[in-house]
């Protein structure tokens, strides 16, 4: 499986990447905001994106939205990953078309159920 790690702070790409790589997930690409990611999504086959949610450029959100709306991407799994605990904003995403969400702080084990969840109702 392919995944594409979206976020614009370097360290957190790493600890999402180790704890995948610890997971059995070794095809990781990354980009560091949503218009490198779009343009990795076109050039690639991806099979799952974990997206940060505030970043600059394309912030998680219109990223989500950005893939929703491409007939070749919209069916594109995405985990979103951020501090971001409002319910508005969940419900925002929700409604936008995330297939699960994840607050920081989270451990490996948190990580490993919602692609599970992900990939068990797809």
């Amino acid at each position: 499986m392919r995944i594409l790690i979206v976020d614009d702070f370097g360290t957190m790409r790493k600890i999402l990447k180790n704890i995948l790589k610890d997971l059995g997930y070794t095809d990781v690409l990354e980009a560091e905001d949503g218009e490198s990611a779009l343009q990795i999504l076109r050039k690639e086959k991806i099979d799952l994106v974990i997206s940060d949610w505030n970043m600059p450029k394309m912030d998680g959100l219109a990223l989500l939205k950005a893939i929703r709306s491409d007939e070749a991407l919209k069916n594109t799994p995405v985990l979103m990953v951020t501090a971001e605990a409002q319910k508005q904003n969940v419900i925002e995403a929700i409604k936008a078309g995330v297939n699960n969400y994840v607050i920081k702080p989270f451990t490996p084990e948190v990580i490993q159920q919602k692609i599970a969840k992900i990939f068990s109702s797809s």
